[in-house]
């Protein structure tokens, strides 16, 4: 079968209101906001955005609300050339909602409700079958329920399709899912969750952490350490993938931009430490901008700001 898209991202759309602080409030605290955003966001949204924005033919498979908010959400992915035939409005549910605070550091903090992305269903996933069927990457976010992850890696498989899959938020995953993840991504902190989770030893050195994850069964695994960096791991071989120094304003949608490149790469017929490298230089040039789709950068932006050779 032709492929007629790069990648197809399976995944949550909210909308982020944003308010930048000078440190996160601690329980019970209450601290002054500087400023408040309303703004595209959603882990399956700025995959999408992100790829297409660096030149992927992209399509979501999604649920937004029935509300301003979810139009809003599917004029930002359509502006970005986002196919959003899959992506379906529901009448019994508001759109997701992300409620972020931004410190100084450019570290953040975030509230998930989920909202419409909970009635995302395996029956949405058998709708799109034709959709995926012509997909040479499927990337899976952990912002709808695990049913529908199951449907959608089982998907993927009937079609050929490499899955990555991005296990953010970390939940309990039947093993043939984790087996079909071709990568597994996830940042140090949900590393050392799956490893306690599984019963493993939390290593000293960044490599332990993918090749431990490598032995509750993926089929490869990038671990990030934000600045530091990346660690790929397979069956063949582990490495070390260095950062790229950059002056973070904001993290916040850096990851969904770490994965998003990295599943657009492999589509093109990269090796995954490829994919990784390229990956860390559009992490790197997303969080030296607010916000989340807002910061993500085209291929032209990347070549020029984070030091690509042309």
């Amino acid at each position: 079968m032709t492929r007629t898209e790069d990648v197809v991202v399976v995944g949550s759309l909210n909308v982020d209101l944003t308010a930048r602080v000078q440190r996160h409030p601690l329980p019970g605290e209450t601290v002054h906001a500087t400023a408040l955003a309303t703004s595209a966001g959603g882990k399956g949204a700025n995959q999408a955005v992100a790829a297409a924005r660096l030149g992927a033919r992209t399509a979501l498979v999604g649920r937004v609300g029935v509300d301003a908010h979810g139009e809003m959400l599917l004029a930002a992915l359509r502006a970005d050339g986002v196919g959003t035939e899959q992506t379906h409005r529901d009448a019994e549910a508001v759109t997701g909602t992300a409620l972020i605070t931004v410190a100084d550091t450019g570290e953040n903090s975030i509230i998930v409700s989920a909202g419409a992305n909970a009635s995302l269903s395996p029956a949405d996933i058998a709708a799109a079958q034709p959709l995926i069927a012509a997909a040479r990457v499927v990337s899976v976010v952990l912002e709808v329920p695990v049913e529908t992850v199951v449907a959608a890696a089982r998907a993927a498989r009937a079609a050929g399709a490499r899955l990555v899959l991005n296990l953010s938020p970390v939940v309990d995953l039947p093993a043939e899912v984790l087996e079909l993840a071709d990568p597994l991504i996830v940042n140090e902190h949900e590393a050392r969750e799956i490893l306690r989770r599984n019963g493993f030893p939390v290593p000293a050195e960044n490599i332990g952490h993918a090749t431990g994850l490598r032995r509750i069964g993926a089929r490869s695994v990038v671990v990030t350490f934000g600045a530091d960096g990346a660690v790929v791991a397979d069956a063949e071989h582990a490495e070390e993938i260095p950062g790229v120094p950059a002056d973070a304003v904001d993290t916040t949608g850096a990851g969904d931009a770490f994965a998003a490149t990295a599943a657009w790469r492999l589509s093109q017929g990269d090796p995954l430490p490829t994919a990784v490298w390229w990956a860390t230089r559009v992490g790197a040039c997303s969080v030296q901008h607010s916000g989340a789709q807002a910061s993500y950068p085209t291929l032209d932006r990347v070549l020029s700001g984070a030091g690509l050779p042309k």
